[in-house]
C-alpha cells in the first residue's frame, strides 16, 4: 500500500495546485459524480454544502473569484485505506493579499474520502471566521460575489 499511499499523495498536492492555478477542471475531473459531499463551514459566500458537480464548479469558480491570489502550502498529506475506501488528510496553510492589501492567512485541513481514484465526500476544516472577515473586506473592496449568497445543492 506504500505505492498506492505515494500516488495518493502525489495527486492530492497536484490537485491544491490546480485549486491555485484556477485549473478548476482538473480538479473536477478526480471527482466523483455519484454521491459528492463537500462541506465547507461559515456563514459566508464560500460555506454550504453541495452535493453535484455542477454546484462544485460554480464553488470553485467563487472561490477563483473572491480569492483570486490563494495559494496553498500543504505541509503533509496522510494517506489510509485501499483504492475501494481511501481516507486523505491533507493539511494546508491558505495565504493572500486581499483587494485592500491586508494578508490573509488560515491553516487548516481537508479530510476526502476517494473511492477507486475519484474523491466523493470532502470536509474542509479551517477558521470560519477568518473566512468570513476575509470575505468580508474582500466585498467592502468591490468582490461583489464575496458577500453572494451560498452555493448549495
Amino acid at each position: 500500500m506504500l505505492i498506492y499511499s505515494s500516488i495518493v499523495e502525489k495527486v492530492v498536492r497536484k490537485t491544491f495546485l490546480a485549486v491555485q492555478n484556477h485549473d478548476y477542471e482538473q480538479v473536477l475531473d478526480g471527482v466523483s459524480p455519484k454521491g459528492l459531499t463537500h462541506r465547507f463551514a461559515g456563514p459566508n459566500s464560500l460555506g454550504g454544502i453541495r452535493h453535484d458537480k455542477e454546484a462544485l464548479g460554480r464553488w470553485f469558480k467563487r472561490l477563483g473569484t473572491v480569492l483570486p491570489e490563494l495559494k496553498f502550502e500543504v505541509t503533509s498529506v496522510l494517506v489510509q485505506g485501499a483504492p475501494w475506501n481511501t481516507t486523505v488528510v491533507a493539511r494546508w496553510v491558505a495565504t493572500c493579499d486581499l483587494k485592500n492589501g491586508e494578508p490573509y492567512l488560515n491553516p487548516g485541513i481537508h479530510v476526502i474520502k476517494l473511492r477507486w481514484g475519484k474523491a466523493y465526500d470532502f470536509d474542509v476544516y479551517e477558521d470560519s471566521f477568518a473566512v468570513t472577515v476575509g470575505l468580508e473586506k474582500q466585498a467592502k473592496s468591490g468582490i461583489a460575489e464575496a458577500s453572494a449568497p451560498q452555493i448549495v445543492s
